[in-house]
Parts: structure tokens; C-alpha cells; sequence
């Protein structure tokens, strides 16, 4: 299950954390963008309602004029006499055999830039040519008229820049110095976003409007037979934002409601993903707390990666722990037989004594005393034997190193000496190993103990070889071997078959520690041939 677990991909918690926090970043980032894309449609839409209005005025100027000059013939003269060319950069949009013409609007608050309100209006120097006046005076009322209902304020000016018609009363002022004059008068169609300044407060909800700061200025050129005879200059603020919002406000309610909606999602999705499984492992080890076994597991549907991890974790932790108590309860109840058993016997030995002492026959009471003694002596062994499958097991894997030819030496020296013929074949070329030498000695006496305890009068051999930077250390015996069954205990500790002799039971699980704690390995294997184990240490090179 851990191994499924582990392999199944899942988006990590900084992954998930990240999304949430974009995703309600970008809700006012988009509720923003939206504005700004509303605002610059109303600032297009002024635009394109000027480019309409200063068309219907320049066909307006050119149909007074030829009611003014009355044929053909005086227009052309009027035309090619008070007119100019368009100039040659605007000249290849006007297409002759082409009657349509439209200017779409292109304004954009993003990308346009906001000049400055324009110079003031100047005294014209001169006088507009009488025709151009009059044409200018029978336009004025309709553009007068046309303002009630467009809001625009329109300005008609001649080449000079002289303003002819007007709907305000500023006819015969110049707007020479205007930029967007000086570039119509040449022929080509201007729109232009300039600063507006109010001397009356702006309303609350305006100050949100970048619109209601901005004017959108439109100049036309006036053309007929290709030619420029003036220009007309529209200008209009934008709709108000705040007020086209209050038109909208069914719609910006449902928007809303969306985007609580997308909030509420967002907290559900958070739930699913980190609340619900950790509040799932904290209940997991709640009821380890109180004592349930078992009650620790990895979660079926962790969703994220961190969670997954932690939900292994903690199982395989909580499975260590129970193994680890089952492990203590075990060996305390083994620790309390073996305690028991000669602590009986000595204490039945000395009320024995003490009720019968001056009855029992000598050899009686010799007999008595020597039974104390095998069972004091007992006793010492498993002590001494606790205490050193205690360091066994806490001991951190030590830096020190040990030549482990010098100690097979040794110990087959010692073992001679005391009438225990061992064979012994180094084979391997290195024999440095990443154990220190007394504790190399501890594992190796005690399985030649083991072997010469179980298989008394048999022949012992030790063989050495090197393989991928470890030592192989084999310990061999002809003895009788290991029924199958007790093979698979052997390394449990207070296993023995050999109690009647002495045997604690804790040598061959005091052997297996010391391995495991420098990350070495041991194996048996038995036959009625005789038993053999073979050691792993690492070399102290490649540690």
C-alpha cells in the first residue's frame, strides 16, 4: 500500500496554496481589466458617435456651399480657387471611384496617450472669405440645434484655422495652434483624448473614472473633389462610468454572484485538498493515542503529495511504534521467565537449607550449594548478555575500522589454545571493514561459541573472500544442523535449544544487532550436513 501510495503523482501543497492565492488575486486583477475594457468601449463609442456627427456637419458645409455658388461651374472655380490638396501622406486613402469611406474609431485609454487640454482659442487676424462666412452663419443654427440632443461641442473652421460656425459663441476666434486642427486642415481624420478639467466637484463614483477626466476631440477634414476646404472639430467627455455601471448593475449583480460563487469553490477545493485529509490523519492518531492498534494507515485519497507523504510517514512511524512496544512486551515477559526459573530454584534451594540444613548429609548440601551457583552464574550471563544486546541495539554505527584478518587470527590463536582446533582461509585481498575490531571479535566468538555449544566435537571452519568493496566472512560446522523450524528463530532473542547447557538464547540476536547497527548482514543456512553463516560487512573504503 505504501509502495502505491508513493508511485501515484499528485499536485504538491505549494502547488495547490499558489493556485488558490492566483486565483483570487486575479478575481480583482479581472474585475479591474474589465472596468478598463468597459471604460475604453465608452471612450470608443463617443469616438464613433463624432466621426458620425462631424460627417453629417462636413456634408452639410458642402451642400450650403453649392446652394451658396448655385452651379457647377462657380463651385469648381470656388474650390480650386480656397482649397488645398490633401497632403500627399493621406492622399492613397482617398480612393476616387470608391463613394465609401469610413473612419472606424480607434481610440484605447491602455495604449493612447492623454494630452494636455488645448492652447486657448486666439483672435483671428483677417476676415474668412464671404462665402465661407455665410456658408458658416447657415450652418451654425443647425449644429446649435443638433447639440441639445448630441451634448457635442462642434467647431467649423476655415484653412486659416478661423472658426466659421460654432455652437458656442466663439465664431471668429482661431484654433490655429490646435494640434488636431493643424493635422485635419492636411487631410487627415484625427481623434485625440485630452485632459478635462472642471471647476465643479466630481461626483463620489467619478473618481473611480479615469473617462471623466478625459475629453475625446475629433477633427474631420471638410473635402470636396479631393480637396480640403476646413475642418470639423467635435468634442465630447465620455459617458460616466459610475452611471453606465448603474445602468449595468442587474448585470454586474449577476457578476457578482459569480464571483462569490468562484470564492466558494475556491474554499471547497482548499477543504478537499489540505483541511479533510490532515483532519484525517490527526483522527488516525488520535485513536493510536488511545491505544487502538492498527489504527494508523496510509489515507486512501491524500490529494496532494505533502499529505501522501505525511500520511506514510506517519503509518510507517505509528507501525515501528507498535512493533517496537510488541517488541518490548515480548522481550519483558522473555526477560521475566528467564529471571524467574533460577531465582525459583535458588530461592526453593535456600529454604530447603535453612528448614533442613542440619539433617541434610554433606553431599547433599554441597549439591544444593553447587545448583546455587550454576544458577547464580546463569544469571550473570543473561545481565551481561541484556547489557550487551542493549548497546547492541543503540549503538550508532561507529567510524571506527578494524583489520579483520588480525582478528581471525586471534581468535583462532585463543580457540587453539584452549583445545578448539578452527580452520581458517583468508581469501580476501582487503581486509579493512567498517567495524571496530573488539566488536568484529564479539560477533565471530560468539558464533563459534554457537556452533561449538550445539555441535560439540565438530569441526570449525572460518573462509574469508571480497566482493563489490564488502568482506564475506564464512563460519562453518559439521555438526547435526538445524531443524527448519527453529532455523526461522534462531536470531530471536531468549531462542535456545541449548538451556541445559547454559544458553541464554540472546548470543546469536546479539550478533545480528551488532551487524544491523553497522550496516552489515548475516544468513544461516542449515542441513544435517552442518550449518553455515555468512557474514556481510562493508570494507572500511567504501563505507
Amino acid at each position: 500500500m505504501l509502495a502505491a501510495n508513493t508511485l501515484r503523482w499528485r499536485p504538491r501543497l505549494r502547488t495547490i496554496l499558489v493556485l488558490v492565492n492566483l486565483t483570487i488575486l486575479l478575481l480583482p486583477l479581472g474585475g479591474i481589466g474589465v472596468l478598463r475594457v468597459y471604460e475604453s468601449a465608452l471612450v470608443r463609442q463617443t469616438e464613433s458617435e463624432l466621426v458620425a456627427q462631424g460627417a453629417f456637419v462636413s456634408a452639410s458645409f458642402n451642400a450650403s456651399l453649392k446652394r451658396q455658388l448655385g452651379t457647377e461651374k462657380k463651385l469648381q472655380r470656388f474650390v480650386d480657387q480656397f482649397s488645398r490638396p490633401v497632403d500627399t501622406k493621406w492622399r492613397h486613402k482617398i480612393d476616387p471611384g470608391d463613394k465609401w469611406r469610413p473612419h472606424p474609431s480607434t481610440l484605447d485609454l491602455a495604449t493612447d496617450r492623454v494630452r494636455k487640454t488645448p492652447p486657448k482659442e486666439m483672435q483671428a487676424t483677417g476676415k474668412p472669405n464671404r462665402i465661407v462666412a455665410m456658408v458658416g452663419k447657415d450652418i451654425s443654427n443647425i449644429m446649435q440645434d443638433a447639440q441639445v440632443v448630441t451634448l457635442a461641442g462642434i467647431r467649423v473652421v476655415d484653412l486659416d484655422g478661423r472658426i466659421i460656425a460654432s455652437t458656442t459663441d466663439n465664431i471668429g476666434m482661431s484654433l490655429a495652434s490646435w494640434e488636431e486642427v493643424r493635422r485635419a486642415l492636411k487631410g487627415e481624420h484625427v481623434s485625440l483624448l485630452r485632459q478635462r478639467i472642471s471647476d465643479k466637484p466630481a461626483p463620489p463614483l467619478v473618481s473611480i473614472s479615469r473617462g471623466a477626466r478625459v475629453r475625446v476631440y475629433v477633427a474631420t477634414p471638410i473635402l470636396l473633389h479631393n480637396r480640403v476646404l476646413g475642418a470639423v472639430v467635435l468634442i465630447r467627455t465620455p459617458a460616466n462610468i459610475g452611471r453606465a455601471l448603474h445602468a449595468k448593475s442587474k448585470t454586474l449583480t449577476i457578476a457578482g454572484l459569480l464571483l462569490l460563487g468562484v470564492i466558494l469553490l475556491v474554499s471547497v477545493l482548499t477543504s478537499l485538498t489540505i483541511s479533510r485529509p490532515v483532519n484525517a490523519v490527526i483522527e488516525q492518531t488520535r485513536r493510536a493515542i488511545r491505544g487502538e492498534k492498527g489504527a494508523v494507515v496510509p489515507l486512501d485519497k491524500p490529494v496532494t503529495e505533502e499529505i501522501a507523504q505525511l500520511s506514510n510517514a506517519v503509518a510507517s512511524m505509528a507501525q515501528i511504534l507498535e512493533q517496537r512496544a510488541d517488541y518490548i512486551r515480548e522481550f519483558t515477559s522473555h526477560v521475566s521467565h528467564e529471571f524467574k526459573t533460577p531465582l525459583t530454584a535458588i530461592q526453593g534451594a535456600v529454604e530447603l537449607l535453612r528448614d533442613h540444613y542440619t539433617t541434610m548429609s554433606e553431599a547433599e548440601r554441597n549439591r544444593f550449594l553447587e545448583n546455587m551457583t550454576d544458577d547464580v552464574d546463569r544469571l550473570d550471563r543473561l545481565v551481561h548478555r541484556l547489557l550487551e544486546l542493549a548497546r547492541a541495539d543503540t549503538m550508532p554505527a561507529s567510524k571506527e575500522s578494524g583489520d579483520a584478518k588480525a582478528v581471525l587470527t586471534g581468535l583462532q590463536k585463543r580457540y587453539r589454545q584452549g583445545g578448539h582446533d578452527i580452520t581458517l582461509t583468508i581469501q580476501s585481498e582487503r581486509n579493512r571493514v567498517a567495524v571496530a575490531e573488539e566488536i568484529l571479535e564479539s560477533i565471530i566468538s560468539n558464533l563459534i561459541d554457537n556452533a561449538l555449544q550445539h555441535a560439540e566435537g565438530a569441526d570449525i571452519s572460518i573462509s574469508t573472500s571480497n566482493t563489490d568493496g564488502l568482506l564475506q566472512i564464512i563460519v562453518q560446522d559439521n555438526g547435526p544442523g538445524i531443524s527448519a523450524a527453529n532455523l526461522a528463530q534462531i536470531f530471536d532473542p531468549f531462542f535456545t535449544t541449548a538451556r541445559e547447557q547454559g544458553g541464554t538464547g540472546l548470543g546469536l540476536s546479539l550478533v545480528k544487532s551488532l551487524l544491523t547497527s553497522h550496516r552489515g548482514s548475516i544468513v544461516c543456512e542449515s542441513s544435517s550436513a552442518g550449518t553455515r553463516f555468512t557474514i556481510i560487512i562493508p570494507l572500511a573504503d567504501s563505507a
